[in-house]
């Protein structure tokens, strides 16, 4: 591993066609502006899933930033990436709470980090390949698509509580993403939340009482993990959308800066699966590769991992300010209505981007029907118990993509009906 870096030209400027490579950085200055601009673009979405979820913003933000710097020690820092709060969390972690409380959704969190970080190793040590065997792009599209369509019962319980804040909130975010380009217009959901929320000011339904009796100065509210079997198969699926995220995270990085990235794959999993493993031991949400962060690289070319150990500073920095959390806090319940109503719905056409993105054929009975079945199954929550276990939705749907994909696969080729690329192991793309 190596934690220096080298000066970029003359450190001030990037040329046409140039990139600032990981193992580069610009004059100290310019990183850290860099480095905070990157505070800011992982800022809204991160803070979202406690806002949501009912978890303490400032320990969730601890963590992400623990999370971030952990992520660059174990790839070597190598790879560029801040760790934000997943949103495949959102659906576990609100069923979790439900049944018994905080500390059973930090369980599970828990859990599935130790799984992430078993995942990594196996990767690390056998190679990606099987993960694209296991997980194509139609099954790994469909487990996406679950998690944010499923939610949508929750984004208009809030809408309804507040519905003129929620639809002020809603159209701010529309509106900001195409009036503006560049950094804005990537922030319309944090900037929408800001619209939102002076709106929610203005009609008084923002109590600032908290904010007034919090310290400025002090550690993050940590809670311990506890663990209930009935609700731990509900964070099963999430383990696969990380990999998904963070094999994506990979590739896109390799693809902007022209590196190959392939040998760091199972490093990058084993610290996204550390990362999450941390939050679950102290209360914090489980984490991801963040994309808003890719968006801020390819817009400044800056690939420098320098810049991401100084939103990581930053990050920490804030998460020690409880009147910081308090204020997070403070967001009405419309204002989530209306950016989770955009929110949850991206969710569920990023799994449709996935289809898109691979080519998957749907005229292909095997894709069409790996993806059909679930989507109905999670959509409605069906459920299932055995015992003390309690099987709900995404767990059954994911479970279901799996399966029907290669039962069918693997009958297709018994009776000789296999197309020829299910034959070459391609089945979910053209």
């Amino acid at each position: 591993m190596k934690l220096g870096w080298t000066l970029h030209g003359d450190g001030a400027h990037v040329a046409p066609g140039e990139v600032v490579a990981p193992g580069e950085r610009l004059t100290w200055p310019r990183t850290v502006g860099i480095g905070l601009q990157h505070i800011v673009a992982m800022f809204g979405a991160t803070f979202l899933v406690p806002i949501i979820t009912g978890f303490p913003p400032a320990t969730t933000l601890f963590f992400s930033a623990i999370g971030t710097a952990a992520f660059l020690l174990i790839t070597g820092n190598r790879l560029p990436s801040y760790l934000g709060s997943s949103f495949a969390f959102l659906a576990p972690i609100g069923a979790a709470t439900a049944a018994g409380g905080q500390s059973v959704a930090v369980g599970g969190i828990l859990v599935t980090g130790l799984a992430l970080t078993a995942v990594g190793a196996i990767v690390h040590f056998a190679g990606a390949r099987w993960i694209d065997v296991v997980m194509p792009p139609v099954v790994t599209g469909v487990i996406v698509a679950l998690i944010g369509l499923s939610l949508a019962p929750a984004a208009w319980n809030n809408f309804q509580e507040s519905p003129a804040t929620a639809v002020v909130t809603l159209l701010a975010v529309v509106l900001i993403s195409v009036l503006f380009k560049g950094i804005l217009g990537r922030l319309s959901i944090l900037l929408g939340v800001v619209v939102g929320y002076a709106f929610a000011v203005v009609r008084g339904e923002v109590d600032f009482t908290a904010v007034d009796q919090a310290a400025w100065f002090g550690l993050p509210q940590f809670t311990a993990p506890s663990f209930d079997a009935s609700v731990l198969g509900l964070f099963l699926p999430v383990v696969l959308v990380l990999v998904a995220e963070n094999v994506g995270h990979v590739k896109s990085v390799a693809a902007m800066t022209g590196k190959n990235f392939d040998a760091v794959t199972g490093r990058a999993l084993l610290a996204d699966g550390v990362a999450t493993t941390l939050a679950g031991v102290g209360g914090g949400s489980g984490t991801t590769t963040y994309a808003e962060n890719i968006g801020v690289m390819a817009a400044t070319r800056v690939y420098s991992t320098a810049a991401y150990w100084v939103a990581a500073a930053g990050a920490l920095v804030l998460s020690l300010s409880p009147k910081f959390g308090e204020v997070i806090n403070t967001i009405p319940a419309g204002v989530l209505g209306g950016v989770t109503t955009m929110l949850y719905g991206m969710i569920g056409v990023l799994g449709a981007r996935i289809w898109v993105q691979n080519r998957v054929d749907f005229s292909d009975p095997v894709n069409l029907t790996t993806a059909a079945v679930p989507l109905i199954i999670g959509i409605a929550n069906y459920t299932w118990t055995a015992g003390d276990l309690r099987f709900e939705g995404i767990a059954l749907g994911t479970a279901a993509a799996l399966g029907i994909y290669h039962l069918m696969r693997t009958v297709a080729r018994w009776r000789g009906t296999a197309t020829p690329a299910q034959k070459r192991g391609r089945s979910s793309a053209r």
